[in-house]
């Protein structure tokens, strides 16, 4: 194959999911002019340890980064240590708390773990940003500065929303995309990839680049993944994730709750199926030859393999199939203890005891999976919210689709 058609052929993986690549003709001449130099191009993301519980969201541009890797290219992994002490203000309306040396570090290695469930850990490069950001001198600092303008740092949208509304911006969240584009600058990166809420950031990077002298990188953005709910994006606070560390039966059970409308968006962007697979699905679904259902088993299958493997991924499968098609319990159910002194003369309202075995967060929760019909006590539903339950040992609560526990009564 030559090299002009292995590197349209590369372009073509690369597009798949993208959002943007900016500029597309300037990546195929670097493309071009890896393949003629034998030189693999440099490919950086910079995750700033804020958050540390890595979901499926999280994963759609890891899993860019994997395809990376497998074409020979270099992946350098930012842990912005330095920068994360700040955060990113992308879409923030307020000045976002400074954490500590000590919780950037704790968070920085919780990362560590997760991400080498997407990416290969030989042919990634970790880096901490402080090595370079640290040492830097007042005098650099003010010369970094000089090399961008207010005016058009305030083009941000967050940043303008905040100036027009005369709400308060600290100078340092400046200087956070300042920072982002001067690792760009120190590693000399070629491409930077990020979900389309970077893209400021990225571009700032090309800029810097361009500043010092460097020949400016590829700004490769991602879409950001809608959660469980098909609507807002995944996110642990909205409840709506996937986590990269849930048991197999979780994670399974969850994507089994995915709308329809959103599987073939999660084949592409969070599974390693190949696409044209996923067209030959599209077509099926389009043309009714496969069951939706069908579809997301296999969706299903596919995450888990990536995290858990394929025996827990069949394990998982078969457990779904027993407990919401043939109407069976879970191998496994919680087993909770409760207090005959809890109990008034036996019995307890609904809504406390889906509290007390952790199968809702709140009373007021308990009563929309009551009057949601999501409620059954040894497989009977319940359906008055007010209802009082007369407790007995070995007694199956289920709530929702996938939370069991069973009711282990206690003298003290």
């Amino acid at each position: 194959m030559g090299k002009k058609m292995e590197a349209e052929r590369q372009l073509e993986i690369l597009k798949r999911g993208t959002a943007e690549i900016i500029p597309e003709d300037e990546l195929v001449k670097k493309l071009e002019r890896s393949l003629r130099e034998g030189k693999p191009l440099k490919a950086k993301l910079g995750l700033d340890p804020t958050a540390p519980d890595i979901h499926l969201g999280h994963t759609v541009v890891l899993n860019k980064l994997r395809q990376i890797q497998d074409l020979g290219h270099q992946v350098i992994l930012i842990i912005g240590d330095f920068t994360g002490r700040i955060g990113d203000p992308s879409g923030r309306s307020e000045t976002r708390k400074q954490l500590t040396e000590a919780e950037v570090m704790v968070n920085a290695e919780t990362y560590k773990e997760q991400i080498f469930k997407v990416l290969d850990p030989e042919r990634t490069n970790i880096v901490f940003n402080s090595t370079w950001l640290g040492p830097m001198t007042f005098a650099q600092v003010v010369e970094l500065g000089g090399k961008y303008t207010l005016a058009r740092m305030l083009e941000r949208d967050d940043f303008e929303k905040r100036f027009k509304q005369n709400l308060p911006i600290s100078i340092h969240e400046l200087f956070y995309p300042l920072m982002q584009g001067y690792d760009s600058v120190h590693l000399q990166a070629d491409i930077e990839l990020g979900g389309t809420d970077q893209k400021f950031n990225l571009l700032v990077g090309r800029s810097l680049q361009r500043e010092y002298g460097q020949e400016p990188q590829i700004a490769m953005t991602m879409p950001i993944l809608e959660g469980l709910d098909g609507v807002q994006k995944m996110s642990k606070s909205l409840g709506n994730y996937v986590g990269v560390n849930e048991a197999p039966r979780d994670m399974y059970g969850k994507i089994m709750s995915l709308p329809d409308e959103l599987m073939l968006r999660y084949y592409e962007l969070v599974t390693r199926v190949p696409m044209d697979e996923i067209k030959q699905i599209a077509v099926g679904l389009e043309q009714g030859t496969l069951h939706p259902r069908d579809v997301k088993m296999r969706l299903g299958r596919e995450i888990v393999v990536m995290y858990h493997g394929v025996e827990a991924a069949e394990a998982a499968e078969t457990e779904f199939r027993n407990i919401f098609q043939k109407g069976e319990l879970p191998d496994e159910i919680p087993e909770i203890k409760i207090s005959v002194a809890e109990l008034s003369e036996g019995e307890v309202w609904i809504g406390k005891l889906l509290v007390l075995l952790n199968l809702a967060a709140s009373t007021s929760e308990a009563r929309r999976l009551v009057t949601q019909g999501g409620v059954q006590i040894n497989g009977e539903r319940v359906s008055d919210s007010a209802a009082n339950i007369r407790i007995e040992d070995e007694m199956i609560v289920r709530a929702g689709r996938r939370k069991f526990a069973r009711i282990k009564l206690a003298i003290r």
